[in-house]
């Protein structure tokens, strides 16, 4: 099984925390080129500086403002070249019951997941044509499946992202271009700690009840690291899986329940 990645150039976005660090560390290690994507300068200089091999770079750009990452994506590739992967990952909107939702929380939300997400398929996908190597992977959630309580505009438009993928992928097959969702459940970040506070003080129990409870409703009765999802999104980008499109991946532990 192939899962070498020199040669390969992986533009990875939200790749300054949790998921997304792990996703570059992993990947680089594995030999591709890593050009990291994120809002934090700061944070992308410190992850450059731990990348395994060389030759990695980046584009700062806000997630919020989808036009300037598109300006700013279509400008990097202009002078540098093609991608061969594109992992689509940022932080998922905030909690609350879906009711009291207001209709700017889900702008905010449909622009920093399925806009954003377009606007960089749109730049990556000719270059991988001529390639003959495409590799598009979306970090999105289990909710895709099961929803996830007071997440409601986040299993709204985590769910916009699985079909845009998967119509996507359909799209694009015949280009050996592949479009794969990955959905991680609970997974250590510093997202799923302040849900996990949250949740905590809602329910009127404190921290470590919450995560022990949580863990509870997964079947091997702990948390994910982030480094477990890294190995999956690291498989969908190698050639090994060249023959999977179109599909969800839970990486999750066995969740089940709510």
């Amino acid at each position: 099984m192939n899962l070498n990645l020199e040669g390969k150039r992986a533009l990875l976005c939200g790749s300054t925390d949790g998921i997304g660090k792990a996703c570059a560390y992993l990947m680089a290690e594995r030999g591709a080129g890593i050009i990291l994507a994120a809002r934090n300068e700061t944070k992308i200089k410190s992850v450059l500086r731990n990348l395994a091999g060389d030759g990695h770079s980046y584009i700062c750009a806000d997630f919020d403002n989808p036009d300037d990452l598109k300006q700013k994506t279509n400008d990097y590739l202009a002078e540098m070249g093609p991608v061969h992967i594109l992992m689509n990952n940022t932080g998922g909107p905030q909690g609350g019951p879906l009711i009291e939702a207001s209709a700017e929380e889900f702008e905010i939300a449909f622009r920093r997941h399925v806009i954003a997400n377009q606007y960089l398929a749109q730049a990556v996908v000719p270059g991988m044509k001529k390639l003959g190597y495409g590799r598009i992977i979306n970090i999105i959630s289990t909710s895709v499946r099961q929803v996830i309580p007071g997440l409601g505009v986040s299993n709204t438009i985590r769910g916009a992202v699985a079909q845009w993928a998967k119509t996507l992928a359909l799209e694009l097959g015949p280009d050996s271009i592949t479009v794969n969702n990955v959905l991680p459940g609970y997974t250590n970040t510093e997202r799923l700690k302040d849900l996990l506070g949250k949740w905590a003080e809602n329910t009127g129990i404190s921290y470590e009840e919450m995560v022990e409870a949580t863990s509870q409703k997964t079947s091997l009765r702990r948390i994910g690291e982030p480094e477990e999802i890294a190995s999956a999104v690291a498989f969908l980008a190698s050639a090994a899986a060249g023959y999977i499109s179109g599909t969800d991946f839970p990486i999750d532990g066995g969740r089940f329940g709510v």
